[in-house]
């Protein structure tokens, strides 16, 4: 083992956070270091130039102090036995650096804890903060770390018993393997085993017990009902179904795959046609797909992990639907108990505690998030829309009990791409090859699918730590890079088996025991796999562990022979393991056999396996709700407008939203953010059918859980509406256009929470959905959503409420009549309310009830679907009409909240004069969360709206409550109430959690300049000012004998297609070039006039942000010199941008006129950044930007590792003179960008791109890529139309060449 010390783990501000952390539990630690440490694994030790190529690769990172080296020496390593993702993509650069002889390395941390007392050591509570139990060990000698390379021999399978000990040994087994089966499932496993004779083995059990576990079988809802004694004529599902069954238009796949297929458009892939690799447009109908998951029981137990895999699961879902599909664009969402965050405790916040083994909801929500938005930004996929909310109240029904999120719901979904031709799954013959797509398997994420089963804290904490996953979204990046290349057989060769891909599934709950036996019964085939076949990272694994284990980023699909050899290629073109397990058979049992000891661990008839236990009955006793009403008494207005803005799931949402890339592929229209001022309160999220077209795909998301404690059928109905009234911001033709998802969680532990399941399916579907033509095509269920444990002696419970969470996705024509809420700047407008709860204004349930911790009797409800029907129609009516200038829907926080958030948007003032008979009536107008929307409209337009809203049978539903004004305050009039407060205040009380939340996780000095700068009312917003004209795209520029230019990517890249995109617009041919074809002397550079590196993760950005892949071309010859040949012929050009900047940066010695150029190091804030950041072109001789000089415009900003960092003190001043500096940052007035998040990264002078002295070569971290229509911009000003201001960016390239 060969050891070698590294940068610094933690930045200053993040190590003293620690620090501070440590000596709260442990007074005897005075100080703290922390660095890395690199441990190598090497056949034979390394030469004197291997080393040295050794050293240069595991030189990374910023240049932070590493705190104190003398002291008590702490590793944390990964966990023995286990390969890190880390580790698999530092040794692949290794490799392909020609080192060899190194089989593997690994990374630690050396943590140095100086003690008061240097004769003791820390103590245990202080040792266990250093490092997550789930996926690493901690030794205090460094000699132990060897065991990490240790490879165990393969362990035998065991049998269980029943021949000897009959129903008992399943019992045992049951417990101690966790398999989570009911009574009625071990009788029928006895008595299939007692006719076939023989012993189950424990792989077989646990195969069984993850294929028909609650998670993957959803037996509550294909159950028989009976309540009060009646027979129910419909399972849940079957009323799920009856919406399909009453209207299935446009719907071409459901309940039957990985997602739902929705019918699309004719629109153009852009894709490398599979000869040459040149890019092109492939006409197609490409079909929208839709999908929404949950992973609430691994991110209770581990919240990074449990939400990143959670994210990695539902992309894999989308892209194994069919015969392959392509993921776009994501959503997540959160509900937690209480946040109880240090130092800004509210006074809504009470709590009877929780399990020691589950996150608390602060930790779940500084990490969680974080967890999601990394998987969605390395794998490539915008994440643009969601929902958070916190709910913790006692149960005044139950002593030691109460209502909230302890196991919290993290749902994670959303919609693709898929084209016609790989729409259906095809059937599998005889011999078809089953193929392991992706990863290796490794000993994580043991028994997933029954875990999730399980209420949390009924299994023991040990099982619950074995069965969450661990994330490599990078290696997902490969697998869906293969699996694009098979389907675009399929789309740029019309044949019917163009694509090898007969079907694919991917690897989930379970892990390779549910997906393969699926795989095979999809055709009710068999199959014979070799265990030892499949890839293992951890070969000591018995064949449970190998068979069972969740090991992520995995698919599986079967091809038929003949097309190995072309699969083969793609997949070794991109660098994806696969391996080639089994075939099909027809013999009828699905056999897996083990080399190592000739036997079969699995031989399990698949009638046995997928055969029938008896099927769940409920039955049930039903029983009312009391209604309880305290009344409002006692609440003073002002307050509760003040609370209500500061209340977790009304308040700013921006600590979620800056950390996720929404911009990466180019197809994003409208994200969270809105407006000149950015405010993320956008209702709907937009993405772009294609690159070259108008037409859309929009989807929004609704939910009321709290509402469910006192009337669950209400809050699915009102789940349901809200999601119409959010998506309604999008151009949709007919409310029969909208097709859900419906999440459900609950808990079932009791008659009443059953009840509340069966009445809220009853509701939504039957009796609402199916009524006007709404679909719910796909969908999932948690019914585990109970936490208990013991404390002194006592038993307590947290119990979610039903929670219904509604995904509403459509197809829509125009992504540029989407409507926002910034309120605009219009002479005379006026706003109305549209009240669906028709001045009913209940508040049972609602936000300010939590606020004041009352039951406020019956909660809104929407009984009747075709008030909502109506109320679409109208709205889809009025916009067709161009009269509504601003419009956003009530929900959590009522009509107050609603304004508030529009007079952000459009940071302008509000008169409101509101008609209410008394105080408490005007706190329910305020604050009442019924269904409806507020809408400004011209003055002079009232006669026609009120026209059509009449029409539509509104007319009871009307109320004028107001005008823009520009003051900046919010005025409210009533007979009994005035008063007027300030758009500042209101927004720092919004915006309080949010900075709270990002002061914690994030450095504290970036989140208090954020915090300042949107108190800023001064501030004018995005400014764009343009100093030339217009840039016409000329299409008929691009011909055969078109200039060549290079796309170039990495393992990891993702950004390449929106790249291709605007070179090919430009006038360029565009190639598709991979690092493999370099390295395998495939493909030179001669042939290429332009170069173009593009942006991602390279590597998973293992050895710093583009640092593998630089050194790639650094460290192996024959790459060198085709890099530096290409640098050096004066007839051509480079770009590098984000990932590209980064790694071109790396290869300044081989780019002439580069000398100083700097490297790109971790971003201040210590966090990933995502913003549409203003720009200003400075004079530098870039041939990319020639006659842009002196302007400022917006630009998609998305980079962890963007600060600029300078080899030496004078290049930043030489970089200057040399007119070197290509972009800065500047802030809204127009001025260098100093304070974050002007400046998203804290580079010195908001230095944000460079060139080289001759202009040929240009690196930036910004994408202009993103933004080079006006549709890619979350906002721009109204008179930039088609292509923006960066399509000169591209022009001016193609200009240069002539």
């Amino acid at each position: 083992m060969i050891v070698k010390e590294g940068p610094a783990s933690h930045s200053p501000f993040k190590l003293e956070s620690l620090l501070r952390r440590l000596q709260s539990i442990d007074q005897n630690i005075d100080d703290l270091g922390a660095r890395f440490i690199h441990l190598i694994d090497s056949k034979n030790d390394p030469d004197e130039e291997q080393d040295r190529i050794l050293d240069s690769i595991l030189e990374y990172g910023p240049d932070w102090p590493f705190g104190t080296d003398e002291g008590f020496k702490v590793f944390t390593l990964p966990r023995f036995g286990t390969t890190s993702p880390w580790s698999s993509k530092a040794t692949d650069i290794a490799k392909v650096c020609g080192l060899t002889s190194i089989e593997k390395i690994e990374r630690g941390v050396v943590f140095t804890l100086a003690l008061k007392d240097k004769d003791s050591a820390p103590s245990k509570e202080a040792i266990e903060m250093l490092y997550d139990r789930m996926t690493e060990v901690v030794i205090t000698d460094l000699k132990q770390a060897k065991e990490i390379f240790s490879s165990l021999e393969p362990q035998p399978f065991s049998d269980v018993d029943i021949l000897s000990d009959g129903k008992k040994a399943l019992e045992t087994a049951n417990i101690e393997l966790g398999l989570a089966l009911n009574n009625d499932e071990i009788d029928y496993l006895l008595e299939q085993f007692t006719k076939l004779n023989r012993n189950p083995t424990d792989a077989e059990l646990m195969m069984f017990a993850q294929a028909n576990s609650e998670h993957c079988r959803h037996k509550v809802f294909n159950a028989d009902w009976v309540i009060d004694g009646v027979d129910k004529e419909r399972s849940l599902f079957q009323m799920i179904k009856n919406t399909y069954e009453a209207s299935s238009r446009n719907v071409l796949s459901a309940y039957k795959d990985n997602a739902a297929v929705i019918a699309g458009h004719k629109a153009d892939w852009f894709l490398p046609h599979l000869d040459d690799q040149k890019y092109g447009r492939f006409h197609d109908e490409i079909h929208t797909m839709m999908k929404v998951e949950t992973h609430n029981h691994p991110t209770a137990i581990s919240p990074y992990p449990g939400a990143a895999t959670g994210s990695g699961g539902e992309i894999r879902d989308e892209a194994a639907t069919g015969r392959g599909a392509m993921p776009k664009a994501g959503l997540t969402g959160f509900s937690v108990s209480h946040l109880f965050i240090p130092g800004d405790l509210q006074s809504w916040e009470k709590t009877i505690g929780k399990p020691d083994h589950i996150a608390s909801a602060l930790d779940i929500m500084l990490d969680g998030p974080i967890g999601g938005a990394a998987y969605n930004n390395e794998f490539g996929r915008p994440n643009i829309l969601g929902y958070f909310r916190t709910f913790e109240e006692e149960n005044k029904e139950e002593s030691n009990t109460s209502w909230g999120f302890h196991k919290p719901i993290m749902i994670v979904g959303g919609m693709g791409n898929i084209s016609d031709s790989s729409v259906k799954k095809n059937d599998i013959d005889a011999g078809s090859l089953i193929i392991v797509l992706g990863g290796p398997a490794m000993l994580i994420g043991l028994g997933g699918g029954s875990a999730s089963s399980l209420n949390a804290g009924s299994s023991d904490s040990e099982l619950d730590f074995a069965s969450v996953q661990r994330d490599n979204a990078e290696l997902e990046r490969r697998a869906q890079e293969v699996i694009t290349r098979c389907f675009a057989m399929g789309v740029q060769n019309k044949e019917d088996n163009a694509n090898p891909i007969i079907l694919i599934h991917d690897v989930g709950a379970g892990g390779l025991s549910n997906a393969i036996p699926e795989v095979a019964d999809h055709s009710k085939m068999s199959a014979d796999i070799n265990l030892r076949d499949i890839d293992n990272a951890e070969p000591g694994m018995s064949p449970l562990e190998i068979w069972c284990n969740e090991a992520q980023e995995r698919y599986v699909l079967s091809i038929h022979p003949d097309d190995l050899e072309v699969f083969d290629q793609v997949c070794k073109r991109e660098r994806c393991p696969y391996a080639v397990v089994g075939e099909v058979a027809t013999h009828g049992n699905l056999r897996l056999k083990d080399e190592v000891y000739d036997n079969y661990p699995i031989d399990m008839p698949m009638d046995v396996l997928f055969g029938k236990p008896p099927k769940t009955k409920l039955e049930i006793t039903s029983e009312q709700k009391s209604i309880i009403d305290d009344g409002l008494k006692g609440i003073d207005i002002e307050e509760a407008a003040l609370k209500i803005l500061r209340f977790p799931t009304v308040a700013d949402k921006t600590f979620l939203i800056h950390i996720g890339d929404r911009t990466v592929g180019g197809l994003v229209s409208q994200d969270q953010f809105v407006g000149p001022w950015q405010v993320p309160v956008s209702d709907v999220a937009v993405t772009l059918k294609d690159h070259f077209g108008v037409q859309g795909e929009a989807m929004a998301m609704g939910e009321r859980s709290p509402i469910a404690v006192h009337n669950a059928a209400a809050s699915g109905r009102i789940a349901v509406g809200e999601a119409i009234t959010n998506i309604l911001s999008a151009p949709i033709g007919d409310i029969a256009d909208i097709k859900l998802s419906a999440n459900w969680m609950s808990s079932i532990m009791t008659d009443r929470l059953k009840q509340d399941l069966y009445e809220t399916v009853e509701a939504i579907s039957v009796d609402f959905c199916s009524k006007i033509g709404i679909t719910i095509p796909v969908g999932k269920d948690s019914l585990s959503m109970q936490t208990s444990w013991v404390n002194e002696e006592k038993q307590y419970k947290n119990t979610a409420p039903l929670s219904l969470v509604i995904s509403a996705f459509s197809p829509i024509d125009d992504v540029n009549n989407v409507i926002t809420p910034q309120l605009k700047d219009k002479s005379e407008s006026i706003l109305l309310l549209i009240d669906l709860g028709q001045g009913q204004n209940r508040m049972g349930g609602s936000c300010l009830s939590q606020i004041y911790n009352r039951s406020l009797g019956e909660t809104p409800d929407i009984e009747n679907p075709e008030v909502l029907k109506k109320f679409f129609n109208a709205i889809t009516k009025l916009k067709s009409r161009m009269l509504i200038q601003a419009y956003h829907d009530r929900s959590d926080g009522g009509l107050f909240a609603c304004v508030s958030e529009m007079a952000f948007a459009g940071n302008m003032g509000l008169d409101l004069s509101l008609e209410a008979a008394n105080q408490e009536e005007l706190l329910k107008l305020l604050f009442s969360e019924e269904l409806g929307c507020v809408i400004q409209i011209q003055n002079g337009d009232l006669d026609d709206v009120l026209d059509i809203l009449n029409e539509a049978s509104l007319s009871n539903s009307i109320y004028p409550i107001g005008t823009v004004v520009k003051d900046k305050q919010i005025s409210i009039k009533n007979n009994e109430f005035n008063h007027s407060f300030d758009l500042k205040t209101l927004r720092q009380a919004w915006s309080k959690m949010s900075y709270e939340m990002q002061k914690l996780r994030d450095n504290p000095e970036t989140a208090e300049e954020g915090f300042k700068k949107i108190l800023d009312v001064n501030d004018p917003g995005l400014n764009p000012k343009i100093k030339f004209g217009p840039t016409q795209i000329d299409y008929k520029r691009l011909t055969k004998s078109s200039p060549k230019v290079a796309i170039l990517r990495d393992q990891g890249v993702n950004s390449q297609i929106e790249m291709a995109v605007a070179f090919n617009k430009a006038g360029f041919n565009a190639y598709d070039i991979h690092m493999t074809d370099i390295l395998n002397g495939q493909v030179n550079l001669d042939q290429y006039i332009g170069l173009v590196v593009c942006g991602g993760f390279s590597y998973g950005d293992v050895l710093g942000a583009g640092g593998g892949w630089a050194k790639s071309v650094l460290f192996n010859e024959n790459a060198q010199n085709q890099f530096k040949t290409f640098f050096h012929r004066e007839e051509t050009f480079s770009l590098g941008i984000c990932n590209g900047c980064q790694m071109m940066s790396q290869l300044k010695d081989l780019i002439p006129g580069a000398d100083h150029w700097p490297r790109f190091v971790r971003n201040l804030s210590e966090q990933f950044e995502a913003r549409l950041n203003m720009v200003e072109v400075l004079e530098s001789n870039s041939i990319f930007l020639n006659g842009m000089e002196g302007s400022m415009i917006p630009i998609a900003t998305s980079h962890g590792e963007g600060r600029v960092q300078y080899s030496n003190d004078g290049d930043m001043n030489a970089l200057i003179e040399a007119s070197g500096v290509t972009i800065r940052y500047v802030d809204n007035f127009g001025q260098p960008a100093i304070n974050y998040p002007d400046n998203p990264n804290g580079s010195e002078s908001g230095f944000a791109g460079f060139c080289s002295e001759d202009g040929r070569s240009t690196i930036m971290m910004p994408h202009p890529e993103r933004v080079m229509r006006t549709e890619q911009f979350s906002w721009c000003p109204d008179d930039w139309k088609d292509h923006g201001p960066w399509a000169r960016f591209f022009v001016n390239a193609r200009d240069w060449i002539g």
